[in-house]
């Protein structure tokens, strides 16, 4: 894990020292005022989805177990850089026994147009569960521009629980993220 974490980080630091090389105008544009953002997320890490409020696409299956998710994130840019973004998503642990419907809302800055950092609340809604997972994650990235309207976002996530019942209280992951902005 140790060597996956220093891989990942001397990605980023290669991709944020090159940064600067990479139009700006064609970055810039994706990330202006009044611009909007879709996505969708996979993560790497830190267990089955790496916590059970997810808005992002994930599959497992180990020893006849499949767990799987489906989401997307959409954020609308007030300024420059700056997007404001909500999440849903869908669960189903245990080959169906468990379901949870999760939600995010948050922010992304694009620092240089070009490096996302998100801060987020992610939180989950169990059918007869007594507490439901509630989350704070920060993330961050490099986004690759693919042309006008499509990118390519590796980064790193950790979440921290704000619950006392959930055992696995803060989960590091490896994502990749797919945008589109209109």
């Amino acid at each position: 894990m140790k060597k996956i974490i220093l891989s990942v980080a001397a990605i980023l630091a290669f991709g944020f020292a090159n940064a600067q090389d990479q139009k700006k105008e064609v970055a810039s544009g994706q990330t202006s005022e009044g611009k909007w953002l879709i996505e969708a997320n996979t993560g790497f890490g830190g267990g089955t989805f790496a916590h059970t409020a997810n808005t992002g696409i994930g599959f497992t299956s180990d020893d006849g177990v499949t767990d799987w998710s489906v989401g997307g994130e959409a954020g609308y840019f007030v300024v420059k850089d700056l997007a404001i973004k909500a999440g849903l998503g869908y669960s189903s642990f245990s080959d169906g026994d468990i379901t949870a419907f999760s939600y995010k809302i948050g922010a992304k800055y694009y620092i240089n147009s070009i490096v996302p950092i998100q801060l987020d609340l992610t939180g989950a809604s169990w059918k007869d569960a007594p507490e439901n997972p509630l989350w704070v994650g920060l993330q961050g990235g490099y986004a690759v521009f693919l042309g006008d309207n499509v990118s390519i976002e590796p980064g790193l996530r950790y979440d921290f629980s704000l619950n006392d019942n959930f055992n696995d209280k803060g989960v590091f992951e490896v994502r990749v993220g797919f945008a589109l902005h209109f």
